[in-house]
């Protein structure tokens, strides 16, 4: 296992959205799809983006009031004139798009890739630029700047625009705090507090190895990861883009229902569907109530494990959401290097922001009657998942299909995850206690509505790909 980051870093060579989550900072931001006609005119157009990315390097003053960066489809690097030289390095599952893999995934029945929203998944998408901006005002001046560039290109066009805000309190639309409890790496976490990477002995945490995340760079094994040849292989990794629905309206009645037989006590219900109450308090740090003032974001708050304090579940239980998404040492196995092999080796940066207006509080609706109105149900809203790693199959794939999408790994038979699995079979869901209580199978409160498979260059691969891909 690796120690730590014995390479040098060239931050200035990485893009600014992998290692710093200045999403949260950044009150708006919009993914725009991009299709090229015309090779030629899709790597001059690329060209004249290539000042505007922002990179991982350290700011010197205030934060940039935006930023822009830039990832390419498999079918893009075919539409900038990539050779197939160079192609063929690249990842089988990245070559196949997320719509090919739409089995492994879950993504059936209405997450089918026949129901996504057009054209994502049909290999029509080229090149995904993501712009963030402090507030509403500079979004719209720099989205302006960017449709006119792409208006001037020849043979370049946007296919599909998403535009997302963050909501109050950094929440998500089921109102639990997020964006957080992100790998501390080493090399890039200045102040040395590398709690949430890597737990050793005695209390201490370690950062992980960077090339878990960035090709070019040693993995937790000391080796480099898969990649294609430089300058695309240096700096760069592989994105996950999805638009999810959330149906925020079945899961607040779920809820409400089930809380009945729960004692009544319907947040701590949800805490236990998330494993986390809504202000990002950890269940098994606090199972009887939310700290008050609680800061998510402190890394500090992050440093906790299962095996030791809460074994059983009785605190988080087993099949919460962030414990089948992030194990951490709960997989049962003893000894740190094996648990870190089957549980940090499948951590993901993660992004992204919401999409669509809050479905109103129940006392905001008709009469305090505890339904929001029909008309704001029927509003499509919900998250923008992104996310970052150097291998597409064993950390984002490995997380959604092994700990989502199937609880064999966890010794939950085939009982998917509550929050996010798909209806296709009868999943259920075990709080345990003393009686145990089970929540019963639900129609999906997540839908996928489209999703791509993306590369992020690092920035000589940029330059590269605007002007010797010919």
């Amino acid at each position: 296992m690796s120690a730590g980051q014995s390479q040098p870093i060239d931050l200035a060579d990485i893009q600014g959205d992998i290692l710093n989550a200045y999403g949260n900072s950044y009150d708006r931001a919009s993914y725009m799809l991009v299709h090229i006609d015309r090779p030629a005119g899709g790597r001059a157009w690329l060209g004249s983006l290539l000042e505007r990315v922002t990179s991982a390097a350290r700011w010197s003053g205030p934060k940039p009031q935006t930023t822009l960066n830039v990832a390419v489809t498999y079918t893009g690097l075919r539409a900038l004139g990539v050779d197939d030289g160079l192609l063929c390095g690249f990842s089988d599952e990245f070559r196949e798009g997320m719509a090919a893999r739409s089995a492994l995934l879950g993504d059936v029945g209405a997450s089918a890739p026949e129901r996504w929203e057009s054209p994502l998944g049909s290999g029509a998408g080229h090149v995904l630029v993501t712009i963030k901006a402090l507030d509403t005002e500079l979004l719209e001046r720099e989205l302006a700047r960017f449709t006119d560039g792409v208006e001037r290109a020849e043979g370049v066009r946007v296919i599909h625009p998403q535009h997302t805000q963050m909501l109050k309190g950094a929440r998500e639309h089921f109102g639990f705090a997020d964006g957080f409890s992100q790998p501390a790496l080493a090399g890039v976490v200045e102040d040395g507090d590398f709690a949430d990477g890597v737990a050793e002995k005695e209390g201490k945490w370690r950062g992980l190895a960077l090339g878990e995340f960035i090709l070019g760079y040693e993995d937790e094994d000391r080796l480099l990861p898969s990649a294609p040849a430089e300058p695309l292989g240096r700096s760069g990794t592989y994105m996950i883009y999805r638009k999810l629905s959330q149906d925020v309206a079945l899961f607040r009645r779920t809820l409400s229902d089930a809380a009945r037989l729960y004692g009544g006590d319907e947040e701590k219900l949800a805490a236990k569907v998330a494993g986390r109450w809504r202000n990002g308090t950890p269940l098994v740090l606090s199972p009887d109530a939310p700290i008050p003032g609680f800061d998510p974001s402190d890394s500090r708050n992050n440093a906790f494990q299962y095996l030791d304090t809460d074994p059983d579940g009785v605190r988080c239980p087993l099949g919460a959401h962030v414990r089948r998404t992030n194990p951490r040492d709960a997989l049962g196995w003893k000894g740190l290097d094996e648990s870190g092999l089957l549980s940090y080796r499948h951590r993901i940066i993660r992004r992204g922001m919401p999409y669509g207006p809050p479905l109103p509080d129940r006392a905001e609706g008709p009469n305090n009657s505890g339904e929001a109105k029909q008309g704001d149900e029927q509003i499509e809203r919900g998250l923008v998942f992104v996310c970052f790693n150097a291998s597409i199959s064993r950390q984002f794939e490995g997380i959604q299909t092994q700990w989502v999408g199937d609880g064999n790994a966890l010794a939950l038979g085939h009982d998917k995850d509550y929050l996010l699995g798909d209806s296709s079979t009868t999943d259920k869901m075990t709080v345990q206690g003393d009686p145990p209580f089970m929540l019963s199978p639900q129609p999906s409160f997540v839908t996928t509505r489209g999703g791509e498979y993306l590369f992020v260059p690092g920035l000589a691969a940029l330059r590269f790909l605007a002007g010797a891909a010919a």
